[in-house]
């Protein structure tokens, strides 16, 4: 029984945690054959994350480059989101037709952000950058928010194809994990059953 209430005890103290985020990594120094350059090295993603907080009804982005960001030098960080419709495939020819999105999120290397008109302010840290995203700002279009599809892409500037030096995940779309809150109910049910089975015995129960 106290194995028991200790493997409960695990469970909640896991449901009560902060949400959890799929985390993408990607090849130093694999700038797209199309990218006009330069090639800097704050261009050049090596991990994506996003999560979705399910308290703050909010999206957890960070991400790390291969070199400091320097606000000096030309570039920004493009977030796409599928949030349901998502039928914008623009990138088929620069190798990339997977990247669906039908919202955008902009982070300028000073750390202003933007989602359409909406201001945000990133994280800047060094070589990496974080920003929390409202789902206000991010309305569904028919996914739950936790299924919601992103691609993060570099770019020297906003204009053509040929402007962007990476994606993160390479040709596809990652997806925000639901907060272990969503499915730590049916593993307590689980332990609960388990419980049940190790008081049962083969033999009949003594009347009382």
């Amino acid at each position: 029984m106290r194995n028991v209430l200790l493997a409960a005890g695990a469970v909640l103290a896991l449901a009560a945690g902060p949400a959890h985020a799929t985390v993408v990594t990607d090849p130093t120094g694999d700038f797209l054959p199309t990218f006009i350059g330069p090639n800097d090295a704050d261009l050049d993603v090596t991990s994506f994350a996003v999560g979705f907080d399910d308290v703050a009804m909010a999206f957890n982005f960070s991400a790390t480059l291969a070199g400091n960001i320097d606000p000096s030098r030309a570039g920004l960080y493009v977030i796409g989101a599928n949030t349901g419709t998502g039928t914008i495939r623009p990138f088929a020819n620069i190798g990339a037709p997977n990247v669906i999105f039908n919202q955008a999120i902009v982070v300028q290397k000073t750390g202003a952000a933007f989602v359409g008109p909406n201001p945000l302010t990133a994280t800047i840290s060094g070589n990496s950058f974080s920003l929390v995203v409202p789902l206000s700002m991010l309305p569904s279009t028919g996914f739950a928010p936790e299924r919601y599809g992103f691609n993060l892409w570099p770019r020297v500037a906003l204009g053509n194809n040929n402007q962007i030096s990476d994606f993160a995940p390479d040709n596809a779309n990652i997806a925000a994990i639901p907060e272990p809150a969503t499915w730590a109910v049916m593993i307590l049910g689980f332990v609960a059953v388990g419980a049940a089975l190790r008081r049962r015995h083969p033999w009949a129960a003594v009347p009382v």
